[in-house]
């Protein structure tokens, strides 16, 4: 039995050998690896999925280490996606993945071939882009998977599955409806959101990044430098909500669980 082969024991010996060929051979992008996203593409991994593209422009921000997979306080400064592929490979050597340093927006959009993938994740914040990737998603053969919003919950019992149309008590979801009705462009097929119906209110204030006060330990004057600056990964967000990881993990494992799902139940 090789590394490998050992690795995926477990999984083996629950969904069988036609499925560990099936989630080898299926292709999946995700779009975001923050709280959310990096989490999936873990489970992904460790699932026995093989070829994952992995696509995010930011670089890793102390901010990030309280939810994110591969945010450390060895990692702050470095490209997400590299550094989620590093970790990523430790689990299976032998898995190709794609880490693209990049935007998905309205211009680069024609970049990623996504009509190419069994399965396109959308874990992106950003409403413009969301949408978009929505409605290009959607057109698609791929299987369509999204995250709704996951910042400003604590209650673990609260996270859901529904079609996108059904998602109730989410203001992400209700501001992308809104938003698609408005441009009078819908997603061409129905797809399944992660949610969760809870809302609290930031107690805190936000004293960093977002405010022009970088705590990364690194900043741009060099590392002689104590003096608090902002890098050019520093979030530029208009509001910033406080988020945990045991909420973000769980949308982003159960996007994975729901690809895991439906490649075992496809035959």
């Amino acid at each position: 039995m090789s590394i490998e082969e050992a690795v995926f024991n477990r999984t083996r010996l629950l969904v069988g050998n036609d499925c560990m060929t099936r989630l080898s051979e299926a292709r999946v992008i995700i779009f975001g690896v923050g709280g959310v996203g990096s989490w999936c593409a873990e489970s992904l991994i460790r699932s026995g999925i093989r070829h994952l593209t992995i696509v995010d422009s930011d670089r890793v921000c102390v901010t990030n280490i309280n939810r994110q997979l591969m945010a450390t306080t060895a990692t702050v400064g470095k490209v997400k996606v590299e550094a989620l592929k590093e970790h990523l490979l430790l689990i299976n050597p032998k898995a190709d993945i794609n880490a693209c340093q990049q935007i998905f927006c309205a211009e680069t959009a024609g970049d990623f071939n996504i009509e190419t993938y069994d399965y396109i994740i959308d874990c992106i914040d950003s409403l413009k882009d969301k949408t978009l990737l929505i409605e290009l998603g959607t057109r698609t053969n791929a299987k369509f998977l999204s995250s709704m919003g996951a910042a400003l919950k604590v209650d673990p019992t609260r996270i859901k599955v529904a079609e996108f149309w059904k998602v109730q008590g989410c203001p992400l979801a209700r501001m992308l409806r809104k938003r698609f009705k408005r441009l009078k462009r819908f997603p061409a097929k129905k797809f399944l959101c992660v949610f969760s119906d809870e809302l609290l209110e930031n107690k805190g204030s936000n004293e960093a990044c977002g405010t022009g006060q970088c705590l990364c330990p690194k900043n741009q004057n060099g590392p002689g430098d104590s003096s608090l600056t902002n890098h050019e990964w520093c979030s530029s967000k208009a509001q910033i909500n406080g988020s945990l990881m045991h909420i973000t993990s769980m949308f982003g494992i159960s996007l994975g669980g729901l690809v895991i799902k439906d490649i075992l139940n496809r035959q």
